[in-house]
């Protein structure tokens, strides 16, 4: 599709807005709905986007897929430390208000970025590398 203008015009405009609405939908997650997961999603649909239009290789270029699958790992590990953090300061799993005993609600507000974060490097490493397992096949 490298050879589409209109293609690449649109793209080129579209997957920064695209990102930016997933920044969005990331940071408003704690005060409605949307959340990690819904912008992992729309993250990834963007670097799918890049990799139909320019290609796979351009796409592991920009983002080496060794990057992406230990972002799997990495989001788990964010999501998993803030439930056990809260068990070693006297809560329970993901009892986000004691993380900041003096003001409980900021620690909620912490601990709901902080596992939002998790959940969206997860989704969208994952949705990444299996785009990009099924873009291999057949090569």
């Amino acid at each position: 599709m490298r050879n589409h203008l209109i293609l690449l015009v649109v793209s080129k405009i579209l997957i920064p807005f695209l990102l930016l609405f997933a920044f969005y939908v990331q940071m408003h997650g704690d005060f409605g709905p949307g959340g990690g997961f819904q912008a992992g999603a729309i993250a990834a649909a963007a670097i799918v986007l890049y990799a139909l239009i320019f290609g796979r290789t351009a796409s592991e270029k920009a983002l080496p897929p060794q990057i992406v699958q230990a972002g799997i790992p990495l989001g788990v590990l964010i999501f998993a430390g803030v439930g056990i953090f809260n068990l070693f300061m006297g809560g329970n799993y993901l009892e986000y208000n004691v993380i900041n005993s003096a003001h409980p609600l900021e620690g909620q507000h912490l601990g709901i970025i902080l596992v939002e974060a998790g959940v969206f490097i997860t989704v969208f490493c994952t949705l990444v590398t299996i785009f990009n397992t099924f873009s291999r096949w057949g090569r």
